[in-house]
C-alpha cells in the first residue's frame, strides 16, 4: 500500500497496533508495533492475506456487522468492541473514508488506560 510518508510515520511511530483493512477485509497495513504484536501469527506476512483468516466465525460476523454500519451513514465512524483486561486498554473500530466521505476501509484503534510511566521531556 502507498501511504503518504507523512501518514505512513504516524501510524508507524504510534506504539499501538495498527491494522488497516479494505472493505473486503483485505489486511493492507500493518505498522511496526502489530507487526510485533501479530508476529506469532505471522507478522508482516499477514498483509495482502484475509483477516478474516485471523477471527472465529463469530467475530467475522461482528466485524462485518460494523462494516455494514460504517456503510450506513457518513456519520458512524467508530465503534467500541471490547476491553483487554490484561492489557488494560479498550479497543474500537474505526472507519477509514476518502475525502467525499465513502467508506474505503477500517482500522481497529487501541486505547491504553494505565498512566504513561516515561519521565516527562526525559531526552536521554
Amino acid at each position: 500500500m502507498n501511504l503518504n510518508p507523512y501518514f505512513k510515520s504516524v501510524l508507524d511511530q504510534d506504539r499501538a497496533s495498527i491494522v488497516l483493512c479494505g472493505l473486503d477485509h483485505t489486511i493492507l497495513y500493518m505498522n511496526p508495533a502489530a507487526i510485533r504484536s501479530y508476529a506469532k501469527h505471522g507478522g508482516a506476512a499477514l498483509v495482502g492475506r484475509s483477516l478474516a483468516n485471523c477471527h472465529n466465525a463469530h467475530s467475522n460476523e461482528m466485524i462485518q456487522t460494523v462494516v455494514d454500519w460504517f456503510a450506513a451513514s457518513p456519520e458512524h465512524n467508530l465503534i467500541y468492541t471490547y476491553h483487554n483486561e490484561k492489557q488494560n486498554k479498550d479497543v474500537y473500530m474505526v472507519a477509514l473514508r476518502d475525502e467525499d466521505g465513502t467508506l474505503i476501509g477500517y482500522y481497529e484503534k487501541h486505547e491504553y488506560r494505565d498512566p504513561e510511566t516515561l519521565p516527562r521531556y526525559d531526552f536521554t
